[in-house]
């Protein structure tokens, strides 16, 4: 399952993000694109937290809210499964992806990049993560 993990979650250590709104964000947006789909069993915490090398509470924390929100559902004896999702399609998958968006559109700001220079860099990022 470590192999499995490594590829399903990927943290940025050095972002300002804490690791587990990190996972939060990533079990929505794999949960709204359809990877991960309802009934599906997620890696243990301890899983988890050895594939990166984090602290298993950071990745109960993760697990805990996302079960809080509706998105998991703790099975006895099996774990956290995805939970049968509401009707969202594209409009849930657009709002999961605003705040990231949104976050680069600050840093370009920031970095007082021109909006043709900016969209320029996104399609090139759009066609390297093909």
């Amino acid at each position: 399952m470590t192999e499995h993990t490594a590829q399903l979650f990927a943290i940025t250590t050095g972002s300002p993000e804490p690791i587990y709104r990190q996972l939060i964000e990533q079990v929505k947006r794999l949960a709204a694109a359809g990877v991960l789909a309802p009934g599906d069993t997620l890696p243990s915490v301890r899983d988890v937290a050895g594939a990166l090398a984090v602290n298993p509470m950071t990745v109960s924390k993760a697990y805990n809210l996302l079960e809080m929100d509706g998105a998991l559902e703790r099975i006895r004896g099996q774990g956290m499964q995805v939970a049968q999702r509401k009707a969202g399609g594209r409009r849930e998958r657009e709002a999961l992806l605003r705040p990231a968006l949104e976050r680069a559109a600050r840093e370009a700001r920031q970095l007082e990049l021109d909006d043709h220079t900016i969209l320029e860099l996104f399609k090139q990022v759009l066609k390297e993560a093909k």
